[in-house]
């Protein structure tokens, strides 16, 4: 995966909260500490989302996306 973003932050999803239309998704980081994102309920189905799964949390300007390989 390529990215132009240059703040990536590896970790594991720890919690997933679906929504009517959003999902929160909570990636523990390396050291305990924790990033949260909203992203859409369809991006986190495409993205097969699932807790332990490792991902990176892209943050560009004030938002935070999630992406896996």
């Amino acid at each position: 995966m390529e990215i132009s973003a240059r703040n990536t932050l590896k970790g594991r999803i720890k919690s997933i909260v679906h929504g009517a239309v959003n999902t929160e998704v909570t990636v523990e980081l390396s050291g305990g500490a924790e990033v949260v994102s909203i992203i859409t309920k369809q991006s986190a189905e495409k993205l097969n989302l699932s807790e332990c799964k490792e991902v990176c949390a892209v943050v560009k300007a004030s938002d935070v996306m999630i992406a896996t390989e």
